[in-house]
């Protein structure tokens, strides 16, 4: 592969040893081609811009910035440049942040040459990866965010609506939860309707998965 089709990369460290290391291990990784260094947030912006690299490797704490800020101005000022994020230490906050910044990639810097290189690579082809560990703290952080936002929607809904979508889930059709409710067939398609615009939902079964999920009570017979 000529230079020219080498993957361009950047890499940003406040640490010379780990630019070191970094270099040590691509060092030999065939199509992959370092074009710069920096040592800081100002330095990642600016050798950005100026080398327009194809992955830049981030370190997540910087001396005058964080790398996932510095992760957000790059995708909103180069958006066809990947950032995959190194650290030292697997931190939640660190890698919620990052990867809702755009981050193609988020690695611990104990890492080695081949994992790093396949991040590269995965990031160039649009893919991404994470540490495992990472990956699982991400995994808990946003099932944790995603039943908090469960929760938030289910307060919204009215006691009606609460009943009606427990029905939904255990498959009741709209005649069926008519006579339940004591509601027409057209007022209770109506009311459903409006519930699964109200959860943002497009279809009758994704509402009766979400449902399901919360074990909703059903409505007691009157």
């Amino acid at each position: 592969m000529s230079v020219r089709d080498s993957i361009r990369i950047l890499i940003v460290d406040d640490h010379e040893v780990v630019r070191i290391g970094i270099r040590t291990l691509l060092a030999n990784s065939s199509g992959i081609k370092i074009i710069g260094e920096g040592a800081t947030a100002a330095e990642a912006l600016e050798q950005t811009t100026k080398l327009r690299p194809d992955v830049v490797l981030l370190d997540v704490r910087l001396p005058d910035g964080t790398g996932v800020e510095v992760c957000r101005k790059i995708k909103a000022d180069h958006p066809d440049t990947r950032v995959v994020m190194l650290t030292s230490f697997s931190d939640e906050e660190a890698i919620v942040g990052a990867v809702m910044a755009g981050a193609s990639g988020y690695l611990l810097k104990q890492a080695d040459g081949e994992r790093l290189t396949q991040a590269i690579r995965d990031a160039t082809e649009g893919e991404s990866s994470l540490d495992p560990r990472a990956a699982g703290t991400l995994i808990t952080q946003f099932r944790e965010l995603s039943a908090k936002q469960g929760e938030n929607e289910l307060a919204a809904l009215t006691e009606r609506e609460r009943k009606m979508l427990a029905l939904i889930a255990e498959g009741y059709t709209n005649r069926a939860i008519g006579e339940v409710l004591h509601l027409s067939e057209k007022t209770v398609r109506n009311h459903v309707s409006q519930l699964l615009r109200k959860l943002g939902f497009q279809r009758r079964s994704q509402a009766a998965a979400w449902a399901g999920q919360r074990r909703l009570e059903l409505p007691k017979p009157e």
